[in-house]
């Protein structure tokens, strides 16, 4: 609490109990992953933390969050505050409806499954978490080799943010006194009485209205000359801003660490190149993975070195250390990007309905990161998995995650490219 929330006190109990259950299942359906590789407890016991896991995670999900997230908007609202737990009812209804249509487009489910079934509600909440994990993936593999990279940094020396300041300087005093004339003239009028004196009764006020003396006028010309300026100065100083934080990326760039993450850079612009041409081909050839890819790697290199290696042995390990990975990778992600969209729209009053959201998310990520490390795992270890999770259709997840992936790096490197080509021509404009 004392990490996320600082700058903004969480004051209501069951927003900081609620957060805290849903990450601590969060964790636990990760922990229950590493258990079915390292076949720590029994499987019985494995499977019936599965299941009691699954169902907290999915009321909190589905039944409370959406609830008290209508009821704290409601709060806020002062002509809804006596009614606001039937308000509140009226929301999640809302809610549930429009969750539970979620699922008619898609080929999600068998068609045998019950109303009430676990499989109804894990379906439903894949698709927002697949959707959101394959957005995030989308602009984090595109974004990151841009920002690692110094071949994108742009060349900024000391000339150019000197000519900037200067500017910025030239168009300061500019507004100095411009406002310094309209302080003489507001002077000048009041001298000649044109404030105070101003002619009373009906005709007066006609007048008044239809005629205006010169130098009001005046004072009108130079205030919209002022307000642009103050906008251009506004424009100008974060543009410095912005040299004198590339300055600093640039020299950053010539230390070890600025090397060593330009090196990790090049690798993930490899990554994203190949991970959005495998997207490509799964999607035109309706293809999906059945061998986990360590399995698959292993086999690859075994087979082309022609040596004998337990594949088997070596695959549990290697999936354990790479399940680690991705898990620590996803959980440190997630926070850092929760905590930053926190700080940038929470106030004093929203906070309640932020942390609520952000559990939302959080738990519909990680269930959505199950469905999807199942695939990484080895055949014999995803058993229980599978048998939890329900017959549910897996193969459409992991090509829904591909087209909405390859839609969100797209995006992003469109929108990148763009940024990156109009930085340089804001920043020679005269």
């Amino acid at each position: 609490m004392r990490q996320l929330f600082k700058d903004y006190e969480v004051r209501q109990y069951v927003v900081q109990v609620i957060f805290s259950v849903t990450f601590a299942f969060s964790c636990t359906m990760f922990e229950l992953i590493i258990f079915e590789i390292l076949g720590v407890l029994n499987s019985s016991s494995r499977y019936f933390h599965w299941k009691m896991n699954l169902c907290v995670i999915l009321l909190i999900l589905v039944f409370m969050v959406p609830f008290y997230i209508g009821y704290f908007i409601v709060s806020n609202i002062r002509l809804l505050h006596k009614q606001r737990l039937l308000f509140s009812c009226l929301l999640w209804l809302t809610f549930m409806y429009f969750f539970w249509k979620l699922g008619d487009p898609f080929p999600i489910l068998s068609p045998k499954h019950g109303i009430l079934s676990i499989e109804q509600l894990i379906s439903r909440v894949g698709v927002i978490g697949v959707t959101l994990m394959a957005l995030l993936s989308g602009f984090g593999a595109v974004n990151c080799p841009y920002t690692y990279m110094s071949y994108f940094l742009r060349n900024v020396t000391d000339t150019d943010i000197l000519a900037l300041e200067r500017r910025l300087l030239q168009t300061m005093d500019m507004i100095i006194s411009k406002k310094k004339r309209m302080a003489m003239t507001r002077r000048t009028m009041f001298q000649k009485g044109e404030v105070h004196n101003k002619p009373s009764g009906f005709w007066g006020m006609i007048k008044s209205v239809t005629t205006s003396a010169p130098g009001s006028e005046n004072l009108t010309l130079i205030q919209q000359e002022v307000d642009a300026l103050e906008e251009l100065s506004r424009q100008l100083f974060l543009e410095t801003a912005d040299l004198y934080a590339t300055k600093e990326r640039i020299e950053y760039s010539k230390t070890f660490k600025g090397k060593y993450f330009n090196f990790l850079g090049y690798f993930f612009s490899i990554y994203c190149v190949w991970k959005i041409f495998m997207a490509t081909i799964n999607i035109v050839f309706d293809r999906v993975g059945k061998t986990d890819p360590v399995t698959r790697g292993i086999e690859i290199t075994v087979n082309y070195l022609g040596i004998q290696f337990d594949v088997k042995f070596w695959s549990q390990h290697i999936s354990f250390i790479l399940v680690g990975i991705i898990i620590v990778t996803s959980i440190r992600g997630l926070l850092i990007t929760l905590t930053k969209f926190f700080y940038a729209i929470s106030s004093s009053k929203s906070s309640n309905v932020i942390v609520l959201l952000l559990a939302q998310i959080m738990g519909m990520y990680f269930v959505s990161s199950v469905l999807l490390i199942r695939m990484s795992m080895p055949l014999e270890y995803r058993t229980i998995i599978t048998e939890v999770l329900g017959e549910l259709q897996f193969n459409f997840y992991h090509r829904w995650f591909d087209v909405i992936f390859l839609v969100s790096a797209l995006s992003s490197i469109l929108f990148l490219y763009l940024a990156h080509k109009q930085a340089p021509e804001k920043h020679m404009a005269p």
